[in-house]
Formats: C-alpha cells, sequence, structure tokens
C-alpha cells in the first residue's frame, strides 16, 4: 500500500464549523458567569502577588551585590544619588520580575511592558526632580506609588494571552518548588556582610506566627494542638525573659539558640503537616537556621 503522508497545511485547509480559538479572542457568547469572573479576579491577583514578591526578592539579593561593586569600583557615591539609587532599584525589581514571568511561561512583549511599568514613573518623575520641585524622598515614593497602576494596567492588557512555550531544566524545576528556602536565604543576604545579633524581643515573633496562621486557618482545635502552640509559647517567653535579663554575651548566645531551637520545632510541623501551610514550615525553618548561622558568626567574631 502506497504511504500516504497529511501535512499540517492540508488540515488547516480544510473548513471549520465555528472559528478557531484564534480567529477572535473575544468570540460572542453568553456572558462569563460570576464564578469565572470571580476565577480570573483571582488569576489577576495572584499574578500581581508574584510580581510583588519577585520584585522584592530582587532588590533583596542585588541590592548588596550593587554596594559590593559600587566600592570595589569606586563609585558608591554615584550609586548612591537619588536618581541612580532609583534606576538601580528599578533595575533589580526589573530583574526579579522577569525571572518570574519567564518561568511562567510569559511572552516577551509582556515582559517588556511589564519591565516598562518599573522604570517609566521614575523616568518621569527625574524630570521634576532635576528642576528642584521634588525632594528625593517624593520621587522614590511617588515612582512607586505610579508603578502600581501601571503594572495592574499591563496585566490587564495581557490577562488572556496564551503561555509562550518555554523548555524548563529539571533542575530549574527543582528549584521552584523550593521557593520558601530560596526566599528565606534572600532575605539573610545582607545580614552575613554585616553579622549581628538580633533583640531577645524578636524571640517571641516566632511562636506567635503559628498561633496567628493557626487561628486564621482554623487548624488548632486538634486534639493537643492549641496546648502544644500555648507550650511553645510559654517556652520562647522565658527564654526571650531570660535573655533580657542576663544582658551581654549569655543574652547573645540565648538568642541565636533560641532562634535555632525554633528550626527544629518547624521541623516537627513540616513533618506533621499540621497548623501551618508546609511552605510556611519550610521558609521558617531555613530563616530560623540562617538567622541563628549569622548570629554565632557575630558573637564569634565580637570581643568579649
Amino acid at each position: 500500500m502506497e504511504n500516504t503522508r497529511m501535512y499540517a497545511d492540508s488540515v488547516t485547509a480544510v473548513p471549520s464549523p465555528a472559528p478557531l480559538p484564534t480567529d477572535d479572542p473575544a468570540p460572542p457568547g453568553p456572558a462569563p458567569t460570576s464564578a469565572a469572573a470571580a476565577r480570573s479576579r483571582r488569576r489577576l491577583l495572584w499574578h500581581l502577588g508574584e510580581m510583588a514578591l519577585a520584585m522584592v526578592a530582587g532588590m533583596l539579593l542585588l541590592g548588596p551585590l550593587w554596594e559590593l561593586a559600587g566600592t570595589a569600583l569606586g563609585i558608591g557615591g554615584t550609586l548612591a544619588r537619588p536618581e541612580a539609587a532609583a534606576l538601580v532599584m528599578a533595575t533589580n525589581m526589573t530583574v526579579g520580575m522577569t525571572v518570574v514571568m519567564r518561568y511562567r511561561a510569559h511572552r516577551w512583549l509582556a515582559v517588556g511592558e511589564m519591565a516598562a511599568a518599573m522604570y517609566v514613573p521614575f523616568l518621569l518623575l527625574l524630570v521634576p526632580f532635576r528642576a528642584g520641585l521634588i525632594g528625593a524622598d517624593a520621587m522614590v515614593l511617588g515612582g512607586h506609588l505610579l508603578m502600581i497602576p501601571a503594572m495592574v494596567l499591563v496585566a490587564l492588557r495581557h490577562r488572556h494571552e496564551t503561555s509562550a512555550p518555554v523548555r524548563r531544566h529539571p533542575a530549574v524545576v527543582a528549584l521552584a518548588h523550593r521557593w520558601p528556602t530560596g526566599l528565606a536565604l534572600l532575605m539573610t543576604v545582607d545580614m552575613w556582610v554585616d553579622p549581628s545579633v538580633l533583640s531577645p524581643w524578636t524571640m517571641l515573633v516566632l511562636p506567635g506566627g503559628y498561633l496567628l496562621i493557626g487561628a486564621v486557618r482554623g487548624t488548632l482545635g486538634g486534639p493537643g494542638v492549641l496546648a502544644t502552640q500555648l507550650a511553645g509559647l510559654a517556652g520562647w517567653v522565658a527564654v526571650t525573659l531570660a535573655a533580657v535579663v542576663a544582658g551581654g554575651r549569655t543574652a547573645a548566645w540565648l538568642v541565636a539558640l533560641g532562634w535555632l531551637a525554633h528550626a527544629g520545632w518547624d521541623l516537627a510541623h513540616h513533618r506533621g503537616g499540621r497548623v501551618v501551610p508546609r511552605g510556611y514550615t519550610e521558609f521558617c525553618m531555613v530563616l530560623d537556621v540562617a538567622l541563628a548561622a549569622v548570629m554565632v558568626l557575630a558573637i564569634l567574631t565580637t570581643d568579649g
């Protein structure tokens, strides 16, 4: 039997009884239901939330690198000028945003427009700043305020676009799944440059976070759950008060060990999967260990 080949052109030449999805981005039909509209709003808000986190991550990660580069190249003073600092901040946010948007398979046009939403507000306000009409604080604050509606407009413009084909390396996928760990490490990058010991009162945040999240999620009602959380609160309150009373190097060690001990608390909750989401326990555990390590380094490098 003779082999017959089928080409894509021959398939697309066949008349279709209905318009293709790409023929009309908004085909006529019944109005979307309230549930569909609610899902669309949630997707939009989720996208904007991801952008905000990506921008913060970009600033946390790249900010210290700019400082080190400025010092090494002797341009620290130039980078500290308000107009340069604003553009550096926009660059840091754009880098973080670009990484997340490309991972989410957004097309380059949308990425470019979102990058413009980072830069254009600051560029517009540079004119009145250089003219002496507004101060540096007003320029930075105004740039951030104008950035919000600009981001929303870009997100609304591209909300119905199909995803771009993106091939992700398995290592990239694995790292993306560990985003709580990455976020926790990013939050401690600048602390390694200038290690210090946190105030003893910061330890109260450790059990307080579990109680607050558990109350909001309604996960404190299980057998012994609330009693366990209150016991943890009592334990860290005791360590906090002991550190406040002791003062000095003893207090520093108590604070460092208190944060490190909470990493074990996180590990137990991560395995049990109760009270708080697993992503939170992963984030909290890595943050606790990193901060404890920074504080131990600060203690060991400080004269007694």
